[in-house]
Formats: structure tokens, C-alpha cells, sequence
């Protein structure tokens, strides 16, 4: 059946409208990506996500499931790589945001840009299409569409990777019910580097292509809402919402073409490497004015907090005593004021014990108390 757009016309169309990347590849299952998800659910690789079933990795495998009629999926790529960045030398103690997050959020930002993709290609064909866009949130493998689809290639750290643009990249998928020109894969691959695996600092890319998520500092971060472990804390450093170690030391990352997108810059220096001492001391509505409408609210206030108590501890600067001294004491959340008891161990080495032994008087959280008793131990 001849395709009723050109990939050069569907490349330029997916242009104009802010998705720098555009692959096509068939509807047929991922039943490769299916088997995979499955062995590493199995192997307790995603522990502490409960949504990330078995049953869901077999929906996920057929296109169908999600589209009854689809025939092409469209993979699409927004690169987000601004250059580098470091946080201002200003005096002070600041933590840091995964890129991804400094802007505007991308479930929003791609949505808006495959529909605007979707019409233009209703107006090109010349009748309304049966479409579906998806970011991230819905039942489909990403990275399995954007390989097949030829729009990058998967890297050691499990990441997509995009020619030009590296693994700075926000991914989508558009499915439609009319036949496109598939593209090929492009076939490549790491060869012997393991850079990303090496430099891990939680040690969480286990083996090549595979990421244990309990380790993760995305998910310890991110997705993790209670306990972050003891032995894993020290290793986190001043991230407090994701990490981007994996692919800043990527080789094709580090080539990768700076791009100007205001979708995707921080609106403030708050965005991208924010005040330690302000994480801690922000009401609900201080953080609702700062971070809604970015993926950093998925987070939470408290877990931003408690994030940001670890890279207190973390700094190994004697300002930052004070700080975890007040949060200890005053914080209106629990697991913010347990984490805070460690950090304050940590950075002092010890030497805080009778502001935890204060501490240990006066609170009344069974979870709080336990990290405060576990801290004077140490």
C-alpha cells in the first residue's frame, strides 16, 4: 500500500512544529522489549513501582491494545541540551535538578506539539486522522518504538540515543490509522565503552542495558515517597530531583548540539540548581509558585525536603549544620526530619550528638525517632 505521506514530508512537517526527530516504524508487538520487561520485573529490578506489572509489559508489547485501528507509529524526539551548566557562585548551597526538569514540563510540551503534528497532517492527507499521542505515562515502550522506528539507538545506560543530540532527548509516540514508510534501525551500539556503568554512583546500571530502579538516584529521588536506604544516601551528592551522571559522561552525549528550546529552560536558577536552605524551609505554597507546571512537582514538597536534607549532609559545609539543626526540630514532615537526623551525623561526623540527643527528647514520630537513635548509634 503506497504511504499517503513522504518521510521527507512528514520530517518537515514534525519541524515545523518543535520535534526535531521523527521516526516511523510498523505496529507490529515489541515482543523482544515484552521478554525483557518481563525477566527484569521478575528479577526485582523495578521493585518499589507497583504499577510496573507483568501484565502491563504484555499490554505495553501490542500497539493494539492502546489503538484498535493503528497501522504506523510515528517515534518523535525534542533534544533539550542547552550546553553546559553550573550552579552560580553565589555563596549559596545549592542542589541539583536532571535537566529534563528545569523547564516546562515535557508531558504538556510534547502533547502539544504531536497534536499540532496530527492536524497539519489531517490538512496535508485531507481527512481527519484516528490518532493517538502519548508521553511517557501511557502503556507503550518508549524506547522499543524509538529504536525500531530508527529515531536513536539504546545505550549501555538504557538510554536512547539520538545522533547529533546524544540522550538529551524528551521522546513521544503518535499512532495513527494510515500506513507511513517504516524507517530502519540504525543498528548502532557502545562497542567495549562502559563509561556510564563505571561512573554510576549508586552502582545502578548492574550490567549493560540494565538498570536496577531501587538504586537509581531518578527513583530514589523521584519516585521513591518513603525511606531512602542508609548505604545509598552517602552516594546521592547534591542531586535532589533525578541525575544526569549516565549521560554526562556518555561519549555521544558530550557531542551533543546545543539547542535553544524556551520550553525547556529554567525559569529561574530555582529550577535548575535550587537553594538547599530554601527546599527545606518553603511552605506548600512557596513550592507550588516555584515548581507547578514542572516535572518537579511530582516530587512533593516533602520529598524535595527529605531530598534535600541528604545533600545537606552531603556538602560537607559546616553552613549547612544550622540548617539541618532547624529542620530537625521545626520541619512539619517526618520524613523530612528523619533524614534530617542522618544528614546532620553525616556532615558532622559524629559531632552533633547532643543536638540529636535534644532532638531525640523531644520528638514524638516513631519513624523519626528510630533515625535519631540509629544516628547517635553510629
Amino acid at each position: 500500500m503506497t504511504a499517503l505521506i513522504t518521510r521527507a514530508e512528514l520530517a518537515t512537517l514534525a519541524r515545523d512544529n518543535g520535534l526535531v526527530v521523527a521516526g516511523v516504524t510498523s505496529a507490529e508487538p515489541f515482543d523482544a522489549a515484552r521478554d525483557y520487561i518481563i525477566d527484569h520485573i521478575k528479577r526485582g529490578h523495578t521493585a518499589g513501582m507497583p504499577w510496573f506489572t507483568v501484565e502491563r509489559a504484555r499490554q505495553a508489547a501490542d500497539p493494539r491494545t492502546l489503538h484498535d485501528h493503528v497501522q504506523s507509529i510515528i517515534s518523535v524526539a525534542v533534544p533539550f541540551w542547552t550546553g553546559g551548566a553550573e550552579p552560580p557562585d553565589d555563596g549559596v548551597l545549592r542542589g541539583r535538578i536532571a535537566r529534563y526538569a528545569w523547564g516546562r514540563d515535557y508531558h504538556k510540551t510534547l502533547k502539544r506539539r504531536m497534536v499540532a503534528l496530527v492536524s497539519n497532517l489531517e490538512q496535508q492527507i485531507g481527512r481527519p486522522l484516528e490518532a493517538r499521542t502519548l508521553v511517557d505515562t501511557a502503556r507503550i515502550f518508549d524506547r522499543a518504538v524509538a529504536e525500531r522506528a530508527g529515531t536513536g539507538w539504546v545505550g549501555k545506560n538504557s538510554m536512547i540515543i539520538v545522533p547529533r543530540h546524544g540522550s538529551w532527548v524528551m521522546l513521544g509516540e503518535i499512532m495513527l490509522d494510515i500506513p507511513l514508510t517504516p524507517d530502519v534501525p540504525l543498528g548502532h551500539d557502545c562497542g567495549r565503552c562502559r563509561i556510564c556503568i563505571d561512573r554510576c554512583p549508586t552502582g545502578a546500571i548492574i550490567e549493560p542495558y540494565r538498570i536496577s530502579a531501587p538504586r537509581c538516584i531518578s527513583f530514589l529521588t523521584i519516585e521513591e515517597r518513603g525511606i531512602i536506604p542508609h548505604e545509598l544516601r552517602g552516594m546521592m551528592g547534591d542531586r535532589v530531583f533525578g541525575c544526569d551522571v549516565c549521560q554526562d559522561v556518555c561519549p555521544y552525549t558530550l557531542a551533543a548540539q546545543p539547542m535553544q528550546d524556551p520550553d525547556f529552560a529554567p525559569a529561574s536558577v530555582e529550577n535548575a540548581f535550587p537553594s538547599l536552605e530554601r527546599l527545606v524551609t518553603m511552605t506548600q505554597a512557596e513550592f507550588y509558585e516555584i515548581y507547578s507546571g514542572t516535572a518537579v512537582i511530582r516530587a512533593k514538597r516533602a520529598g524535595m525536603a527529605r531530598n534535600a536534607a541528604i545533600a545537606l549532609g552531603n556538602s560537607g559545609d559546616s553552613r549547612a549544620e544550622p540548617i539541618l539543626t532547624r529542620m530537625l526540630s521545626e520541619h512539619d514532615e517526618p520524613i523530612a526530619r528523619g533524614h534530617a537526623a542522618w544528614a546532620l551525623n553525616h556532615l558532622t561526623s559524629g559531632g552533633s550528638r547532643v543536638t540529636l540527643e535534644r532532638a531525640l527528647r523531644q520528638e514524638s514520630d516513631d519513624y523519626v525517632l528510630q533515625e535519631i537513635r540509629t544516628a547517635l548509634a553510629a
